[in-house]
């Protein structure tokens, strides 16, 4: 009896382990970020740039879920959250088209723009700004909704490629 119980505990950790393993390579490759690759501008083509020569970029941010936000740059069929593109020189404007919801954009350290610290705005108040440096960023969407007691602001990480023009 005590060989069974042992085999069936043996099994068990087995298939545990090996249930562990197929979630944390899941995860991997779900949480990879494009500026920790070698080329991150690799990514930028038609379908991932925003703005164009006639248009400037224009980013809705909202409070999305309980504790969530979105962030949507405006290129179509483009999923919220996604790394997105912009040319250097290009006129990013950042917005919420969500009633009532002010938003809190930061890049830390090292950001694409001109503006001293973070990019705060809302619904009322949309922010331009010109991306003036080339590289990868990872930034931070604070959004919170005016009036709701429960989940009141939500936030997420994503990622900005600045590009020169020729790329």
């Amino acid at each position: 009896m005590k060989i069974q119980a042992s085999r069936v505990m043996a099994c068990g950790i087995a298939i545990l382990t090996l249930s562990l393993a197929t979630y944390v390579t899941a995860n991997d490759e779900h949480n990879k970020y494009v500026c920790s690759e070698t080329n991150p501008t690799s990514i930028c083509n038609a379908s991932t740039r925003c703005g164009s020569d006639s248009e400037p970029c224009v980013v809705d941010l909202k409070r999305s879920g309980a504790n969530s936000a979105s962030v949507k740059p405006s290129i179509k069929n483009v999923k919220e959250n996604a790394p997105f593109c912009v040319k250097t020189g290009m006129t990013v404007t950042w917005q919420s088209t969500s009633k009532d919801t002010g938003f809190v954009l930061d890049f830390g350290a090292s950001s694409p723009f001109n503006a001293p610290g973070a990019i705060i705005g809302g619904s009322d108040r949309p922010i331009s700004v010109v991306a003036k440096r080339p590289g990868c960023y990872r930034f931070s969407l604070g959004a919170c909704t005016s009036g709701t007691v429960y989940g009141m602001c939500g936030s997420v990480d994503t990622e900005l490629v600045v590009s020169d023009s020729g790329q």
